[in-house]
């Protein structure tokens, strides 16, 4: 893999670690407070769903269509019982995405607030696009979180405007595409 490759891949799996930093509001005193009364929070789901494993399950058609390569494992556990399960993949000249299932659900990933939060759905799934980062790179990042029974799938993708093949098209616009050709092959019980 290259520098460049091992590099981009990184940094899409950092993108879903962010979820993990936000949500909370203004510390006063050094007590956190939740950003909304904890009886109307959204809640973690107890654990990832494991009816689907992107890193078996996603189609070789579909990571051929987008000429996505080099596959690692890309599981995490992260504070607050957050868990991620999957893979990560590069497209030469393009985009680094990781594809995981999460106990992240939709509805406590839009109870965040994230930058340009787009709710959709996809083959009759609730959906929502987000940008999790802050700074001047914002938009080099999407995140697309797809309903399942117990959490979410979860597209974290990253597309520097320098990649040749794919840096002029919105990060979320690629996610998104890429989220409509995987969700058809989660099986409708997921």
């Amino acid at each position: 893999m290259t520098s460049r490759g091992s590099t981009l891949l990184g940094a899409a799996f950092a993108v879903g670690a962010v979820v993990l930093l936000s949500g909370c509001g203004p510390s006063t005193g050094g007590d956190a407070k939740p950003a909304t009364p904890t009886s109307t929070r959204p809640s973690l789901a107890e654990g990832v769903p494991r009816s689907y494993n992107p890193c078996n399950d996603i189609p070789q058609s579909v990571l051929d269509s987008e000429k996505l390569g080099m596959k690692i494992v890309a599981n995490n556990d992260g504070d607050g019982g957050v868990e991620w399960r999957g893979c990560g993949w590069v497209r030469p000249n393009g985009y680094a995405v990781s594809i995981r299932t999460t106990n992240l659900t939709v509805d406590l990933i839009r109870s965040r607030n994230f930058a340009e939060a787009t709710e959709f759905t996809i083959a009759g799934r609730r959906a929502i696009s987000t940008l999790q980062f802050d700074g001047p790179h914002i938009k080099e990042a999407c995140t697309v979180n797809v309903e399942m029974k117990g959490g979410s799938l979860e597209f974290s993708l990253i597309n520097p405007p320098s990649n040749r093949d794919t840096g002029s098209t919105d990060s979320c616009v690629l996610a998104r595409a890429l989220a409509e050709k995987v969700v058809p092959s989660l099986p409708a019980t997921a």
